[in-house]
């Protein structure tokens, strides 16, 4: 529950002290204090917001509202839209934290239109729950169905017809269903993208490579479309991770052998000794390293005895980090040299 400040009901000082506004309640030298039920409610309604009008409303002054931002307490969403971060993690991470705060404007952007629209695009993905890597969230696309609405510099709106099945229904609010969601998406920014969303929402079962295949085809006209029935054809849900989509995409775009991918291996025992994220040409063991943490130091020795008995039993060994993703030709070079000495051991 976001818990929103203000000013207690009691008269306020604000005086200047070497050259600070210091605000006081009562005297007491606190710069707030109480909670304002009125606007604390219209939060919890809302999901999180409140606008300039509902602080006015529930008896602050512009001048309120702007200590308020100055000192943090508050912080601007859009223009005249605000928030209370109240107790949201501080070591909440960037893309955590972009996630939360795109959400947070789309409720505010559907509620100052007063209905009309279906959050879409990559807007849409986020409510689906999917990968944000790539996609530019500045702005929250919205779909036109009904009413007046135009683009500006927080909302993009889009115009198109959306079938009954096309739109579900998240939190309250009307959403594009995950295939239109994905397949718009994929046109208006990459292939790859495309594959990354396209993975993930395989793999978690909110749609099926049919509906997708069906999504690309009604949408055959659309800019972008190309790329949009590439990641779609491409896109098979096995991987785990947006790092191990990507890699994926990489080992294809390099004219790499195809990986199996999520493979169980064991020894000449029969007994399980890891199951990997990619095996190419049955010998070379590729895993992608996205910020791989050892809680403690058995955790440490256990992985490197895993690679070792994997050695043992004649595989080769690579890890992929982000930032070899960034440099796929020389990633492709090193994977490719791992490939040809293993063959002429054998």
């Amino acid at each position: 529950m976001f818990k929103v400040a203000a000013w207690c009901s009691r008269s306020l000082d604000a005086v200047i002290h070497k050259g600070k506004v210091k605000v006081g309640c009562g005297g007491d030298g606190g710069i707030f204090c109480g909670v304002n039920r009125k606007l604390q409610r219209v939060v919890r309604e809302r999901g999180g917001w409140f606008s300039r009008a509902d602080a006015l409303e529930a008896a602050y002054t512009d001048s309120e509202v702007r200590l308020r931002l100055k000192h943090g307490r508050w912080r601007r969403l859009c223009r005249d839209v605000y928030y209370e971060p109240g107790d949201w993690p501080e070591d909440e991470s960037p893309w955590a934290r972009t996630e939360r705060l795109h959400t947070l404007m789309a409720r505010a952007v559907v509620g100052r239109l007063n209905g009309g629209v279906v959050i879409s695009h990559q807007s849409a993905t986020l409510f689906h729950g999917l990968p944000s890597w790539g996609l530019d969230h500045s702005k929250v696309h919205v779909t036109r169905t009904a009413g007046r609405a135009r683009s500006d510099r927080s909302i993009q709106v889009h115009r198109t017809v959306l079938a009954t099945d096309e739109v579900s229904e998240i939190a309250g609010l009307r959403v594009t269903a995950p295939a239109r969601a994905i397949v718009e998406t994929a046109c208006t920014s990459s292939y790859e993208v495309g594959v990354v969303l396209a993975d993930a929402a395989l793999r978690a079962g909110l749609v099926t490579s049919e509906q997708l295949t069906r999504m690309v085809d009604h949408l055959e006209h659309s800019p972008g479309s190309p790329a949009a029935r590439a990641a779609v054809a491409f896109a098979d849900g096995t991987s785990e991770s947006v790092g191990e989509s990507r890699l994926r995409v990489l080992m294809a775009n390099e004219g790499l052998p195809t990986p199996r991918a999520q493979v169980e291996i064991h020894d000449s025992a029969g007994r399980l000794l890891a199951r990997v994220d990619f095996l190419l040409l049955d010998h070379l063991i590729v895993e992608f390293d996205g910020a791989l943490k050892y809680e403690s130091s058995k955790a440490l020795v256990a992985e490197k005895w895993r690679e070792d008995r994997l050695r043992e039993e004649g595989y080769t060994f690579a890890r992929i980090s982000w930032a070899d993703l960034d440099h796929p030709r020389a990633t492709a070079t090193r994977l490719r040299r791992l490939l040809g000495v293993q063959a002429l051991s054998a």
